[in-house]
């Protein structure tokens, strides 16, 4: 068997940068230990495996225009393409404001001794948002070192399963970006996440109630970084939107 695979980096339009994925696309299902064996072999953080369950569905350049539905893991995934960027539709997780202090090991153990200006949980993504004040620069975030270790320790409840360290941006510098963030989610086996969709559905609702804007350029800091654009829809969903480049293509040996 030939399985084609192709390594891309999303949110980003650079080599090496963004969210490096796998993408097998097959023309059967296999079974479930392949699946698995597959995604080790790559060694990223994510493994995509996409089949047609339509097998008349047309992908072709013709139709590059037109919505793509995925069924996935976590539900349905509308996909479209918009010049040279993508744009996914997500679901809009409101956080809720917190007593920093119902979760003081966590957020030591995130941000160490440095000032936070507001702490919230979505309880649907069980996601904490630690926001750094206002008066630290980018540096401080980027700068964070939290030990996965010790956030696994110091938050064993479920209450938890990833924390989002965001703060204020600065949209009047080029590009202008609107806040940044990282993402931290040991929990789920995941030290840190190089660029985090899911964590944006979060973000998107903070930042867009506190700013004031439904259009948002979002930036995450991590080593590989990443660029998100992020529009609040008047249905109360998301569209994020990024771009993405191939860095590798082959085949698989079975």
């Amino acid at each position: 068997m030939k399985i084609p695979v192709f390594t891309v980096d999303a949110f980003t339009n650079l080599p090496f940068k963004g969210n490096p994925a796998a993408v097998c696309p097959l023309l059967c299902e296999l079974q479930d230990e392949l699946y698995q064996k597959i995604a080790a072999e790559m060694n990223l953080s994510e493994t995509a495996f996409i089949t047609r369950l339509n097998p008349a569905d047309d992908f072709s350049s013709e139709n590059i225009n037109s919505t793509l539905v995925f069924e996935t893991m976590s539900g349905e995934l509308h996909v479209r393409q918009k010049g040279d960027s993508i744009v996914m539709d997500f679901p809009l997780n409101k956080p809720v404001p917190q007593v920093a202090d119902d979760f003081k090991e966590v957020i030591k153990a995130a941000v160490g001794d440095h000032p936070v200006q507001e702490v919230c949980l979505c309880p649907t993504t069980k996601k904490l948002m630690v926001r750094l004040d206002d008066t630290c620069d980018r540096s401080v975030l980027t700068s964070l070192q939290p030990n996965a270790a010790a956030l696994l320790a110091s938050e064993s409840s479920g209450r938890v399963k990833g924390v989002i360290v965001t703060m204020l941006g600065a949209p009047q510098c080029q590009p202008g970006y609107d806040f940044y963030s990282r993402n931290f989610s040991p929990w789920n086996g995941i030290p840190e996440d190089p660029v985090t969709g899911s964590s944006h559905t979060v973000l998107a609702s903070y930042w867009s109630e506190k700013l004031g804007k439904k259009i948002m350029l979002a930036y995450q800091c991590s080593s590989r970084g990443g660029e998100l654009q992020l529009e609040v829809r008047d249905d109360g969903r998301l569209d994020i939107t990024g771009q993405a480049v191939t860095i590798l293509e082959g085949t698989l040996f079975l």
